[in-house]
């Protein structure tokens, strides 16, 4: 089949698209942490108990567990620490930060994983195959595309759920840092804009 690719087309480059998408998300979590207390990056804003640095740390252990163990390639050499995904984990143990973690240890350990895990996509073709020791036989062998997906799937939505928690510390609101992708307006503003909102759902509700 001949070329269709127009003259001036970017040439296709499927893994650098989907690691531009991953880092993306990536970059969006830690922003979330900068200006805030110690307390702010820890405490729970929902009733599940969902917390910035905790949404780093899981995502940070994604990282290491997707793109470690599933291709053969573990980040820890010795013993993993005590929230990794073993039978003796405390469920959400990943998903909060004790005291004694620092910020600084938890986005360095989310660094260290973003670089092994580049690692790993430099390394390997998209269609190379690994084994995710935590699913059922049954399913447990992958390709380096089908991992990538899942993986920026779920820094994605995590990143998500970063925004609304900042919002709901101290109101900043944005995608990235230098490009918010929210449309311009002052407090006023957003507050008539969910005073509307609010208008709205409760004449829907009436009937």
């Amino acid at each position: 089949m001949p070329d269709a690719r127009l003259p001036g087309m970017i040439e296709p480059n499927p893994k650098a698209d989907l690691l531009r998408y991953l880092q993306d998300g990536r970059d969006a979590l830690v922003w979330k942490l900068d200006g805030l207390s110690e307390y702010d990056i820890r405490r729970p804003l929902t009733p599940t108990g969902t917390n910035l640095l905790g949404l780093l740390k899981h995502v940070a252990g994604v990282e290491l567990g997707y793109f470690g163990d599933t291709f053969g390639r573990p980040f820890f050499d010795a013993e993993p620490p005590s929230w990794w995904y073993t039978q003796d984990a405390e469920p959400n143990a990943d998903m909060w930060a004790t005291a004694d973690e620092s910020r600084e240890d938890i986005v360095g350990l989310y660094h260290q994983a973003w670089e092994h895990s580049n690692s790993t996509i430099a390394k390997l073709e998209l269609d190379a195959i690994g084994h995710v020791p935590w699913w059922p036989e049954e399913r447990r062998e992958v390709t380096l595309h089908h991992i990538l997906v899942r993986v920026i799937s779920d820094t994605q939505r995590h990143a998500g759920h970063a925004d609304i928690v900042r919002e709901l510390i101290d109101g900043s609101v944005g995608h990235q840092e230098g490009n918010d992708s929210m449309p311009p307006a002052d407090r006023a503003a957003w507050e008539e804009h969910r005073r509307r909102l609010e208008h709205a759902a409760r004449e829907a509700d009436n009937g």
